[in-house]
């Protein structure tokens, strides 16, 4: 197996172009058995290019530092990446449980679940001033406390927030009654 040094033979640092040019050899090679290997365990074509995209900026990062990258060290960060993928998951799943629990309802609906999903997808800066605001209530100053910046700036970032949201949300078709 191959191992990516990004050092050359003084030791030194390897000038950008080595470094992008044996980037992106080891990309060409590996990309297609990496995603191969994430879909597989995923079987979300969506999520599976985004774990891939987070193992190849990682091997960037990596031979930028002038540490080894191989195909053995890109399975391993792939399936470290697929562990927190699978903890996220859960976590979200058991959250959404409890709520529906702590709320006393009936299983969430076509449209709550999109609600949930949407948020799921958003951005941690969108989603976290959205739930700061709506789920939890905190007024704009107390928003701002827990953000670190003033009143005005959580306007702006709520505006923005919503404006991302809509873009992402897809409204269900509504339940046809029996």
């Amino acid at each position: 197996m191959e191992t990516f040094r990004t050092t050359g033979s003084d030791g030194g640092r390897a000038p950008a172009g080595d470094r992008s040019e044996r980037f992106t050899t080891m990309y060409a090679r590996e990309h297609p058995r990496v995603s191969a290997y994430v879909y597989r365990r995923l079987g979300d074509r969506g999520a599976a290019e985004e774990l891939t995209a987070e193992v190849f900026r990682t091997a960037w990062e990596r031979m930028a530092a002038g540490q080894e990258t191989g195909g053995g060290w890109l399975f391993v960060t792939a399936r470290n990446l697929l562990g927190n993928h699978y903890r996220r998951t859960a976590r979200l799943t058991e959250l959404h449980r409890r709520i529906s629990d702590e709320l006393d309802r009936a299983p969430a609906s076509g449209q709550d679940t999109a609600v949930l999903e949407t948020l799921d997808r958003l951005p941690e800066r969108h989603r976290e001033v959205l739930m700061l605001s709506y789920w939890d209530g905190l007024s704009a100053a107390e928003t701002g406390e827990v953000l670190g910046c003033g009143g005005p700036a959580v306007w702006v970032r709520l505006h923005r927030a919503r404006k991302a949201f809509r873009d992402l949300y897809v409204q269900p078709e509504p339940e046809e009654s029996a």
